[in-house]
């Protein structure tokens, strides 16, 4: 059976219809865990045994467990515990539990490459630990963090193919349900991986001259 290049046609404009909803879930898990993974870097300078043993312990479960059964764990067993969400939800949440412990690793890198002596400088000048922190650490921990924080949505976007298993309507469970209709699944998916591509290649544009501003404003 050879290529049906009308069959790869007919799916493009189908898919890109829905491909906002992919770009929607990849930014809201995104937002979301950038808010964790700064509270867990809060929370691991801390210091507090009892909490870094949580955190570690929380960490490993994260990092060890392969993302679809996050997902799946928020979908089907979360509702067993009284909280009903919907798949879109769940999906969402699931992605952001598992981006924040890795964001939370890119900011422990960043805040590490920081000398000690502009927070001795800040003190030393009166500022208050919450101004040290809004004025002089998290504004170059997201500096130095973009490129891989361009990485992980790249990396998100593409894991939110794995919420057509709950029946998110995305551009994964769309392909899906055209192939079952044309049976030209080659076609189909290669129009689905052509789109994923042009964003992510879109991201790394846009990543990239995100990078050069904030070069330009660290002179």
């Amino acid at each position: 059976m050879g290529f049906d290049g009308s069959a790869y046609v007919d799916a493009l404009p189908r898919l890109l219809a829905v491909s906002w909803i992919s770009l929607a879930i990849t930014s809201s898990a995104m937002v979301a865990a950038l808010i964790g993974a700064v509270g867990l870097l809060l929370l691991r300078v801390l210091k507090w045994r009892p909490l870094s043993l949580l955190l570690a312990a929380l960490r490993s479960i994260v990092f060890g467990v392969p993302v679809l059964v996050l997902i799946l764990f928020a979908y089907y067993v979360l509702p067993a515990a009284g909280l009903n969400l919907s798949p879109a939800v769940a999906g969402t949440l699931a992605l952001a539990l598992c981006s924040a412990f890795f964001m939370n690793e890119i900011f422990a890198g960043a805040l590490s490459a920081i000398p000690p002596g502009q927070v001795e400088a800040s003190a030393a000048l009166g500022l208050r630990p919450f101004c040290v922190w809004t004025r002089v650490l998290l504004p170059q921990i997201l500096r130095v963090s973009i490129g891989p924080l361009v990485n992980k949505f790249t990396i998100l976007l593409k894991a939110t193919a794995l919420l057509s298993v709950i029946t998110v309507t995305d551009m994964m469970r769309t392909a899906q349900q055209i192939y079952a209709v044309n049976y030209r699944p080659f076609e189909t998916l290669l129009a689905a991986a052509t789109i994923y591509v042009a964003l992510n290649l879109l991201a790394s544009r846009v990543g990239g001259a995100l990078q050069s501003l904030a070069r330009e404003g660290s002179r």
